[in-house]
């Protein structure tokens, strides 16, 4: 009778045959399993075969080689006692370059369904950051829903809505059928006042994972609240100055919906650096890549070429000249981190084997003194 529980309870936590095959995997009779429901300073508080707070063990700190290896809100882990010494494979991952740091992956949030893209009227409302956030989401291999917030301070957010649907049509699932190509999901909605949130309903599917990113004062902690039917989250006010809010939610967290869905919030972003490759950004903008592919020549730089099809297609108003301009900064960008990814990706594996060999010295020297 307890094991049913248990298993109802993992299930509950977005449990599925992926990651039962993978812990089986580890052979590990002794490990218990649980998903990190909250990261605070390199403690995690997990829920599932066992409830609380909880330590990565000292072998897994010296075998990860960078951040990006240990837990994260959304990771399922095998724990025994209070110590985790396993985290698993991930079905999906947000990750982003660290503030400040050239080369540094840091994790958002672990095996996620869906992204919530938040942004809100007026002042937040920008199509280019929101198709840098689209090439973290297709990378991670979550589905996007763009959710335009205070839609009370628009004029016409349908329109608004609209316009931008069109601008960022490149791919999205819909919902409930995760093999039907759409244009991306835009809603808008008025969090305040509990406005449009009906339309986000299709997406809260019991035991799926949902991920809120946006800027700070967007509006995303009122949407958490809203969305779990109390005031769970603090909210402050944004600033008449810049019209930017402050942080609110100062650690990533998953909470349990009404319906059953499952929702991660993350601090609001305000430098925001993609941990994608070119592959990546082509992804989300395959709405030119897939014009480019009938272009005269394999190699066109969409400049001015003959034959050129994309800009065929900006000419006759099939394609915003500005998405173009933006795809190759992006792309750009992508490949700069890219070299600047592989270089510390070789310096990390000198500091591993480094480790290694001084342990193995260590054991031949102990075992020769004994």
């Amino acid at each position: 009778m307890k094991e049913s529980v248990v298993v109802s309870l993992r299930e509950r936590l977005g449990w599925n045959p992926f990651f039962d095959a993978r812990a089986a995997g580890l052979e590990r009779r002794d490990l218990k399993f649980a998903r990190v429901v909250e990261e605070q300073r390199g403690l995690y508080r997990i829920a599932g075969d066992v409830e609380g707070w909880a330590e990565v063990s000292g072998r897994f700190r010296h075998e990860a080689i960078t951040a990006a290896d240990f837990p994260a809100v959304g990771d399922w882990v095998g724990v025994e006692g209070a110590i985790i010494h396993a985290r698993l494979e991930r079905r999906s991952v947000v990750s982003r370059a660290a503030a400040g740091r050239a080369v540094e992956q840091q994790v958002v949030a672990a095996n996620v369904d869906t992204i919530f893209l938040v942004t809100a009227f007026p002042e937040d409302l920008n199509a280019r950051r929101l198709e840098r956030y689209l090439t973290m989401v297709w990378d991670a291999g979550a589905m996007p829903v763009v959710v335009l917030n205070k839609s009370d301070l628009s004029e016409d957010p349908q329109a608004a809505a609209d316009a931008l649907r069109i601008r960022l049509s490149g791919r999205c699932q819909t919902p409930g059928n995760f093999d039907m190509v759409s244009d991306t999901a835009v809603v808008a909605v008025t969090a305040l006042q509990e406005r449009g949130l009906e339309a986000l309903e299709p997406y809260l599917r019991p035991s799926q994972t949902i991920a809120l990113l946006g800027s700070s004062g967007v509006g995303k902690s009122t949407l958490v609240n809203r969305l779990l039917g109390r005031e769970a989250l603090k909210v402050s006010a944004v600033s008449d100055a810049d019209g930017r809010g402050r942080h609110t939610t100062t650690a990533r967290q998953l909470v349990e919906l009404p319906g059953g869905a499952l929702l991660i919030d993350t601090p609001g972003m305000r430098e925001l650096q993609p941990w994608v490759d070119e592959a990546a950004v082509d992804a989300a903008f395959d709405d030119v890549t897939a014009l480019a592919r009938d272009c005269r020549f394999a190699d066109c730089a969409h400049d001015a070429e003959p034959g050129c099809e994309v800009l065929d297609a900006i000419a006759g108003g099939r394609l915003d000249a500005d998405r173009l301009e933006h795809y190759r900064r992006l792309g750009r960008d992508a490949a700069f981190e890219e070299r600047k990814r592989d270089k510390a990706a070789g310096a990390n594996a000198k500091r591993r084997w480094k480790r290694i060999h001084q342990a193995q010295k260590a054991l031949y020297r102990d075992r020769d003194r004994g």
